[in-house]
């Protein structure tokens, strides 16, 4: 066992969160479950795994993470979603780290699928993040979505070898559905930070977006889930610009 707390948010994730619970097995004794308001049975999914439950009001993602953090045994936090699961080789790696240097942070690596497939290309290929560090120097900063984790200049990023398996979404309709609710999301966080809109960026930055992951990015590469994944991000593009022109049309 790891000296190391999983720390996991989450609502309405019960299809998903005891697959990822288990690939957690062996690697701590403290693992939180932070719940806001699941509808759909998650506590029941839950029940008899070697987990710690708590329910709480949802306050954003930064703040609500940093609220979760605070209830772990382990000063240490694996930062993960409830649809993010580790793979043997990141469990192995994570159960043979040194943790006595505070003044580092760990990368990991991510494989995020669309339904079964692995887009290894376009806006979720090579994709990582830093998601092991000490909660007594690192924590998230308060924005509602986008969350990012406040790291002092004088701190080392180690990436670890492993992979997180990020299970995003099962079919298209529930990656409409998640995608509009982040548009949404992120167009308010633009207007409470006071940034504009313009109509060329409302057209234009769809059509960007579209051309930097499916073809830079070589997205094209992951077949009719690349299409798929590229046309979600550039609706989500003009859903956001659009949402935040009503913002501010509606402040006036």
């Amino acid at each position: 066992m790891q000296q190391l707390s999983v720390v996991i948010i989450c609502k309405n994730e019960a299809d998903v969160i005891a697959e990822t619970l288990e690939s957690f097995s062996g690697l701590t004794d403290d693992i939180i479950v932070f719940d806001n308001g699941s509808t759909d049975g998650t506590q029941q999914s839950v029940k008899g795994l070697p987990v710690h439950f708590y329910t709480g009001q949802w306050e954003g993602f930064g703040q609500t993470k940093n609220k979760a953090n605070l209830l772990a045994k382990y000063d240490w936090i694996l930062s993960l979603d409830a649809d993010e699961a580790i793979d043997t080789e990141l469990k192995n790696n994570l159960l043979k780290l040194d943790l006595n240097n505070n003044k580092i942070v760990y990368k990991l690596k991510f494989k995020n699928f669309l339904g079964n497939k692995w887009l290894r290309f376009g806006e979720w290929g090579n994709d990582k993040h830093i998601r092991l560090f000490n909660r007594k120097w690192i924590k998230w900063n308060n924005a509602v979505v986008h969350e990012e984790l406040l790291i002092p200049d004088e701190f080392t990023v180690v990436q670890l070898s492993g992979f997180v398996l990020h299970k995003t979404v099962d079919n298209v309709m529930e990656y409409k559905k998640k995608m509009k609710k982040y548009a949404m999301m992120n167009a308010d966080k633009y207007f409470k930070e006071g940034k504009k809109f313009s109509l060329l960026r409302i057209w234009l930055s769809p059509s960007i977006s579209f051309v930097k992951n499916y073809i830079l990015r070589l997205g094209f590469l992951d077949g009719r889930a690349g299409f798929i994944s590229a046309g979600m991000t550039t609706k989500y593009t003009f859903l956001k610009y659009k949402r935040l022109r009503e913002l501010w049309n509606n402040n006036k």
